[in-house]
């Protein structure tokens, strides 16, 4: 804010110790313009939608409309505890992207880089038992059980039209 803006507001308080706006904060290691509302911005950290960045500020009671540059640095590090351990925070279990973990058997949510790492690691292990999904994986074709008739015709990066056989001729 400038100081004929607190002026005209009636404030008394020097634009020097009111924080400054931030242009770009690092939350979770991921870098969120400071013009952004707090809701939206907060899905811009991979692993976090938007109903987990709801469940996030509503138990830290802090104004979803607030722009990300306007947050202080206490109120950046209670969103990054609570990303970071959620189930402390009282979220439910349900709204956790890695619940009942094969390893530890551990709910738990994952960000960032964690999440590419333990997709790929889940991915590997599929392949590695051979297990249908993995199969899929390995020969790059659909694995949720999407119809390959029409769709998934590409090879090596070029686009597979549908392949004919030589046309019959009229005579036998």
């Amino acid at each position: 804010m400038t100081e004929q803006h607190i002026k005209k507001s009636g404030e008394n308080v020097s634009s020097s110790s009111k924080e400054e706006f931030r242009h770009l904060v690092r939350i979770a290691n991921t870098d969120i313009p400071g013009e952004k509302p707090l809701y939206p911005g907060l899905t811009n950290i991979k692993g976090v939608g938007f109903i987990f960045a709801n469940a996030v500020l509503s138990r830290l009671s802090i104004d979803k409309n607030k722009k990300i540059g306007d947050l202080s640095d206490n109120e950046i590090t209670e969103i990054e505890d609570v990303l970071k351990d959620p189930l402390k925070a009282n979220i439910p279990s349900w709204m956790l992207n890695r619940r009942n973990d094969l390893e530890t058997g551990e709910d738990f949510h994952l960000l960032t880089s964690d999440l590419d790492f333990t997709k790929d690691n889940d991915i590997k292990r599929m392949k590695k038992m051979k297990s249908y999904k993995g199969v899929r994986h390995i020969l790059n074709l659909p694995v949720r059980g999407q119809r390959t008739k029409s769709n998934f015709r590409k090879n090596k990066g070029k686009v597979t039209g549908v392949k004919r056989g030589k046309a019959k001729s009229g005579r036998v």
